[in-house]
């Protein structure tokens, strides 16, 4: 982890918070990488990789068992995560 851009999205995205309406970044609550780092592997978070696809497909940087989505298709897949989960979305 290096310098990514770390969100972190508490309920919001699970209970439909951002569904149409969307959500502007001052809503969501930041984290460092060294609190992600101490959440790795917690079953109640839930890692989400929203980089491009090149950003990501050349990135040797990838947090293992992260899932990778479109950014620009959130409405096609915030519904998938479950509920009540800490989802955590990061960036480049």
């Amino acid at each position: 982890m290096k310098k990514w851009a770390i969100l972190i999205v508490v309920g919001l995205v699970i209970s439909g918070g951002l569904g149409a309406s969307g959500a502007l970044a001052a809503e969501a609550t930041r984290m460092d990488k060294d609190e992600l780092r101490a959440r790795l592997g917690n079953a109640n978070v839930v890692i989400v990789d929203v980089r491009s696809y090149t950003d990501w497909l050349l990135s040797s940087d990838k947090i293992k068992g992260a899932a990778r989505e479109n950014y620009r298709d959130f409405e096609g897949w915030y519904a998938k995560y479950p509920k009540g989960k800490t989802i955590v979305l990061y960036c480049a």
